[in-house]
């Protein structure tokens, strides 16, 4: 068994188009029902604001399959510590053996996450876009966007989130990075120009409407990935020409369609399941008007592909 940390980790897997096939690959695996993939362990400890999350899944002849640990303490940032962490472990299929530690400190996680974005938004954006609303300024918001440049000529950010001060040290950020950002005050305005929204927040109230869309624009949804959070409207979906997950079961619980779900209501649309759309090749932008939004729950599947990546890449 072999031990790797973040900084080998780091070293040998970064966002490129390399960990975006072996991503994609995993979802179409799932898609064509070639997986076997649990629903995830959640624990919460109120008392410390802090959670847990596992992961898993195999792939039907892969030779490993991954468990992910992701821990989140919420208080962190005041005791000088990161609020998220975590490993992954990587276990024979065949013998059950432990074959490697990947003790990443989440760092994997990050990456499979916007590559499925990326991955999200090569299916069912504009292929002309280059114009991002981005709702949030977090690592998520700032990495998605450089997933982003993967797949589309991106080129100009209009940001909003709660706290200006936090938006604009984003703003300084991505402008070193070459882009052309403007800091909005609302929610609207960062959207009115769009090709494509990323919303990346812990938002526990719907932060976009369906009134903030414009015509032909694609939405990646990342932040509701637990059954208190929400950051998509009611009306976000129903105006939607296509809604998209990762995993209905997951969206349905942690993600945006459970709005749906606790009520006891099917959504008045269909459902497609991203995996689904890209094994079968299917091209859900019915127009270049047509608004096409993806609610992003993280599955095991991307986690297990991810794994079998990185210790590619550190142990060839």
């Amino acid at each position: 068994m072999e031990l790797y940390r973040r900084d080998e980790i780091e070293a040998a897997v970064g966002i490129d188009e390399d960990a975006l096939r072996q991503v994609e690959a995993g979802f179409a695996a799932l898609g064509r029902g070639e997986v076997v993939q649990p629903p995830i362990l959640s624990m919460a400890m109120e008392e410390f604001n802090s959670e847990v999350d596992v992961k898993t899944a195999h792939i039907k002849g892969w030779k490993r399959y991954a468990i992910k640990v992701s821990s989140g303490a919420f208080d962190n940032p005041r005791r000088g510590l990161p609020s998220l962490s975590g490993l992954m472990l990587l276990f024979s299929a065949e013998t059950g053996q432990v074959e490697a530690v990947l003790f990443d400190e989440g760092y994997l996680t990050m990456v499979r996450t916007v590559v499925a974005g990326a991955i999200a938004a090569n299916h069912l954006s504009r292929k002309d876009s280059r114009r991002v609303g981005v709702i949030g300024a977090g690592e998520q918001a700032r990495r998605q966007v450089e997933a982003l440049r993967l797949v589309r000529n991106i080129d100009t950010l209009d940001v909003w989130t709660r706290h200006r001060e936090s938006a604009e040290a984003y703003a300084d950020d991505m402008r070193r990075q070459g882009f052309t950002v403007t800091v909005r005050d609302s929610v609207h305005g960062a959207c009115a120009q769009a090709d494509i929204i990323i919303t990346a927040t812990p938002s526990r109230e719907p932060l976009l409407h369906a009134s903030d869309l414009p015509e032909g624009v694609h939405v990646t949804a990342m932040g509701s990935d637990s059954p208190d959070k929400r950051e998509l409207d009611e009306s976000v979906l129903t105006r939607a020409d296509a809604f998209v997950c990762d995993s209905r079961a997951q969206s349905e619980h942690n993600g945006e369609l459970k709005v749906f779900a606790n009520a006891g209501r099917e959504p008045p649309f269909k459902v497609h399941e991203l995996g689904r759309v890209i094994a079968r090749g299917e091209n859900l932008r019915v127009s270049e008007a047509a608004i096409t939004v993806c609610d992003l729950t993280g599955t095991g599947v991307q986690d297990t592909a991810i794994a079998n990546f990185a210790l590619a890449r550190l142990a060839p």
